[in-house]
C-alpha cells in the first residue's frame, strides 16, 4: 500500500475548550484530540480561526501545544502560528517546534493588512524561524489578506519547507487553479468544510476540517471515498453532511460548530469574547440540524 503524503488526510481544525471560568479544558482537550484521532485523522491543527487562536494568550497558546503533544505521542500536531506582530509569531513559530510539534500552519498577521511585499516580509520571516514543514493558509475572507496562486508558488520556490497551502477562499477556480500551478513537493488542502468534494476532485490531498469535531467518522470516510474515487458513495454522504457542514463558512462559525459539538455530547459551547454565545434561536437552529442529521444518520462502514 502506497504511504500517505506529509499532509494527506483528515486534519482537525480542533476547537480550544474552555471551562466555566474561561480558562482553557486541557483535560478535555487531550481527550478530544485522541477521540479524532482514533476515528482515523491523520493529526490536530489547533490554534486557528476555531480554535480562537486570536484570543489566545502566548503562555495559553504554548501551554495548548504542549497538552496536545504529550496526548498524541507520535502523532503530528500542526499549530496555526498567527500574531499581531511578526516577531510574536517567530516566537510561537519557535515555541511550537521546542514543543515538538511537527509542523506549522501559518497565517498573515492579524489586523495589519497591506501589500504583497510587506506580507511576503511576514510569512518568510516566520517559515525561515524553523525547519519544520509549513502549510500556509490563505483565508481571505477572514484575514483581508488574499494570497494569489503567484505569491503561494513565489514563497514555495524560495522556501523548500513550504509543503502545502490551506485554501480558504471558497472559490474552487482558485483550487483549480492551486493544482495546476503548485509544484509536485506542495500539497493542497480544502479549508472549508462545504468544498470537500470540489476540493477533492480539483487534486486536493488533504482537508482541515472543522464539523470533525463533533462528526470524526463521518468526516473521515467522507474524505477516503472521494479520495478513492467512490463518487456516488461519497456523493450520497455528502449530501446528508452539508447541512452541517455549511455551519463552517459563517461569521459565527465558531458558536456554531461548538453548539453541535454540545448537542452531541462531545464538547461545551462555551467560546471566549468577544465572541458571545449564539442567540436562543440560533441555537434552535443548530438543534434543528443535529436532529434532522440524527434522524438520517448513514451507515458506516
Amino acid at each position: 500500500m502506497t504511504q500517505p503524503t506529509l499532509f494527506e488526510g483528515v486534519f482537525p481544525a480542533i476547537t480550544t475548550p474552555f471551562q466555566a471560568d474561561g480558562t482553557v479544558d486541557h483535560d478535555f482537550l487531550s481527550e478530544h484530540a485522541r477521540w479524532m484521532m482514533r476515528a482515523g485523522s491523520r493529526g490536530i491543527v489547533p490554534l486557528g480561526s476555531l480554535g480562537e487562536g486570536n484570543t489566545l494568550e502566548e503562555a495559553e497558546k504554548t501551554a495548548v501545544l504542549r497538552t496536545l503533544v504529550s496526548a498524541l505521542g507520535s502523532a503530528p500536531v500542526i499549530p496555526g502560528i498567527g500574531s499581531l506582530s511578526t516577531a510574536g509569531a517567530v516566537r510561537l513559530a519557535q515555541a511550537a517546534q521546542d514543543a515538538g510539534c511537527q509542523g506549522l500552519m501559518v497565517l498573515p498577521p492579524y489586523v495589519y493588512t497591506s501589500d504583497w511585499r510587506e506580507m511576503k516580509a511576514h510569512m518568510a520571516a516566520v517559515i525561515s524561524a524553523t525547519d519544520l514543514p509549513v502549510i500556509l493558509y490563505n483565508n481571505p475572507i477572514a484575514y483581508r489578506t488574499d494570497f494569489q496562486p503567484a505569491h503561494i508558488l513565489e514563497l514555495a520556490q524560495e522556501h523548500a519547507n513550504v509543503r502545502a497551502v490551506k485554501e480558504s477562499s471558497a472559490d474552487v477556480r482558485r483550487v483549480t487553479a492551486l493544482a495546476a500551478t503548485l509544484p509536485a513537493h506542495v500539497e493542497l488542502m480544502v479549508g472549508v468544510d462545504d468544498l470537500l468534494l470540489e476540493g477533492v476532485a480539483a487534486g486536493a490531498t488533504g482537508w482541515i476540517a472543522g464539523l470533525v469535531n463533533a462528526y470524526p467518522a463521518e468526516s473521515v470516510q467522507l474524505f477516503n471515498l472521494a479520495r478513492g474515487g467512490q463518487l456516488k458513495e461519497a456523493a450520497d454522504l455528502y449530501r446528508w453532511f452539508l447541512p452541517l457542514l455549511r455551519l463552517d463558512t459563517g461569521i459565527k462559525f465558531v458558536q456554531l460548530i461548538k453548539q453541535v459539538q454540545a448537542e452531541v455530547g462531545r464538547g461545551s459551547a462555551q467560546v471566549r469574547a468577544p465572541r458571545l454565545p449564539l442567540t436562543p434561536d440560533e441555537v434552535r437552529e443548530v438543534q434543528g440540524l443535529v436532529a434532522q442529521a440524527s434522524a438520517r444518520q448513514p451507515a458506516l462502514v
